[in-house]
């Protein structure tokens, strides 16, 4: 037997060389050190998915579909459906999964994604690709953001969205609160209904909720805010800036259902308080009329959450219709796609803040790409007020939202693991990991060509 092969014959080889290396270059604490470092009990090029099981996690008002994916090592990955997704987008990937090696994510991501779409028709794809990188990262024992190429930063910015108030002075004192708990980016709600109820404050044919309806999009509503309307949406802004100051970033959502010109009016009015961005004024899918509102307002314009895939926010990017991307990672293909579109967006001059909604293993998933991304902003969370949020998880720095950001945890994968107890009292519908043998046939041909 060759000695290298023995304890003794390994810290002598180490020893020589080190010797030959220099004096001190390895102590003999770090050569015992060494193998405890290797994890031996994966051997990742033998890694095949075996299972794939689902449950689902109430979170008010939405609800989030957590998987697991089992290998045939006993080792397994955490990835989660977007909220409000149906559970069957991630099942209906599962027959394409058993036998592949979770470890080689983008083949299985490229096998995978023609089975996504924008908005929560792409959280199943994510929902397993996060959970093939929480694998991969266990089965290499390194953290996901290292195989991403590394982190730029240590901690992640966080933004989180504030109880709203159609009292001006009451939302400006809940923002405030915000910041006084360490946010250092705050976001408000800016609704057309906000002066719904005022005369002559919106034109709108009879019949037009404010909302618009659920499939009706902006520019067919005929839904469109006056001047007064207008003044008075600015007047809004302008109380809630008197209370949390000029300094801190504020960005707005939820306009409603309304026009461009209305858009572009609006717009103009708030330049003077100087917001961080307006977001999703109309839907993403209309490059030339987001670009005729950034052109005419000289405050950010921001979209994304809803888009599927990198080419996409790649047109919106190269047209500069926005000046600011939104992927929400459970939508737009997962970690690595994200982490793609976020360099892309970079390369043309156009930074990236994450939309996110959902449990700590989503979560996640979000900070390790944030993370790895140079050109990342700030990150969204729903769930800071939820007591029983961070108690889903365990294995990370608790509370997991800190004075206004989460620090990237440095543990295999994504660095978490179930709080089984906790998890079972907030489950939206019954089962906990039950069998999906179900799902394991193909039932169609996936091929897209001829």
């Amino acid at each position: 037997m060759m000695k290298s092969k023995s304890k003794g014959g390994r810290r002598s080889f180490l020893k020589g060389a080190a010797a030959a290396l220099g004096a001190g270059f390895w102590a003999d604490h770090e050569l015992e050190a060494l193998p405890q470092n290797v994890n031996t009990n994966s051997k990742p090029s033998d890694l095949r998915i075996t299972d794939m099981r689902v449950l689902t996690v109430a979170r008010a008002p939405m609800t989030c579909p957590i998987i697991r994916i089992d290998t045939n090592q006993g080792i397994y990955g955490l990835g989660e459906v977007r909220d409000g997704a149906s559970k069957n987008y991630a099942l209906l990937l599962k027959s394409r999964l058993l036998r592949e090696n979770p470890c080689s994510v983008d083949k299985i991501f490229r096998k995978i994604k023609q089975f996504g779409g924008p908005a929560r028709q792409g959280g199943g794809v994510c929902g397993v690709e996060m959970a093939l990188w929480d694998l991969a990262g266990k089965a290499y024992n390194v953290p996901v953001y290292q195989m991403l190429g590394g982190k730029f930063r240590d901690k992640i910015r966080i933004y989180a969205d504030t109880t709203e108030s159609p009292d001006p002075k009451v939302f400006g004192q809940r923002l405030k609160a915000r910041h006084e708990q360490g946010f250092t980016w705050l976001k408000m709600d800016l609704g057309v209904d906000l002066v719904g109820n005022i005369p002559g404050a919106v034109t709108r044919p009879e019949g037009v909720s404010l909302g618009g309806g659920d499939r009706t999009q902006h520019m067919f509503t005929g839904i469109e805010i006056t001047p007064k309307g207008v003044e008075a949406m600015a007047d809004f802004v302008a109380q809630v800036r008197e209370q949390v100051g000029m300094e801190v970033p504020l960005s707005a959502d939820h306009f409603g259902h309304i026009g461009v010109n209305s858009c572009i009016r609006l717009g103009k009015a708030l330049e003077k308080y100087n917001m961080a961005w307006l977001e999703d004024m109309i839907p993403w899918q209309y490059t030339d009329l987001l670009k005729k509102i950034s052109d005419a307002v000289d405050i950010p314009i921001l979209t994304g959450e809803d888009i599927y895939l990198k080419e996409p926010f790649m047109e919106l990017c190269r047209a500069h219709a926005v000046d600011i991307i939104h992927p929400d990672l459970a939508t737009s293909g997962g970690i690595l796609e994200t982490k793609k579109i976020g360099d892309g967006a970079q390369e043309l001059g156009v930074p990236m803040a994450m939309h996110f909604a959902g449990t700590p293993v989503s979560c996640m998933a979000n900070v390790h790409c944030a993370a790895a991304t140079e050109n990342f902003l700030v990150m969204e969370n729903h769930s800071v007020d939820v007591p029983w949020w961070g108690d889903l998880v365990e294995g990370v720095e608790k509370p997991i939202v800190n004075k206004g950001y989460i620090t990237v945890p440095d543990k295999p994968g994504l660095g978490v693991t179930l709080n089984e107890d906790v998890v079972k009292q907030h489950l939206a519908e019954p089962g906990f990991f039950e069998p999906t043998p179900q799902w394991n046939v193909d039932r169609t041909n996936d091929r897209l060509w001829s």
